[in-house]
């Protein structure tokens, strides 16, 4: 697939400690680190006519703060709140303000794991949840999320 120009802005935002990946917790967490999913996202949405800039924070102030940067500069935003999910309604309510569609990530199955773990603030205001397909879910998500902007672009 070629190269197109970018019709639409993706962010992805991820919570606490994702900037560990590849260090931490392995056998749950995987091998890759946070630079293989952003450059791996990047070239993907360049495949698919979107760009993408990530930030990650293991503060719930500047994840809030940057989420509503996005209003009006981003068409989708792919989020893995990490512990966040479980705890912030402040994440939520920035989700819902910027009034884009959104997709939740996890690098593995809450499911599960630990009955906390199993409760997401973000969940029933997501477009989509994708959780236990490892670091390759981010990508999901993106081709996932960009075919839902096309299909109603074109509607």
């Amino acid at each position: 697939m070629t190269e197109q120009a970018a019709r639409w802005r993706v962010l992805i935002v991820n919570g606490p400690n994702l900037n560990l990946l590849g260090r931490r917790e392995t056998g749950i967490y995987g091998q890759r680190g946070l630079e293989w999913i952003e450059s791996s996202c990047r070239e993907r949405a360049a495949m698919l006519g979107a760009e993408v800039a990530c930030f990650q924070s293991n503060h719930e102030g500047e994840l809030v703060e940057r989420i509503q940067q996005a209003m009006g500069q981003t068409d989708l935003i792919i989020i893995n709140p990490a512990a966040y999910t479980h705890t912030s309604v402040a994440i939520r309510d920035a989700l819902l303000a910027v009034g884009v569609p959104v997709i939740e990530v996890h690098i593995s199955n809450i499911h599960k794991r630990e009955p906390f773990r199993r409760h997401s603030y973000v969940s029933d205001i997501a477009e989509g949840v994708i959780a236990g397909l490892g670091v390759e879910g981010y990508l999901l998500a993106l081709e996932g999320g960009i075919r839902r902007l096309d299909a109603a672009e074109r509607q």
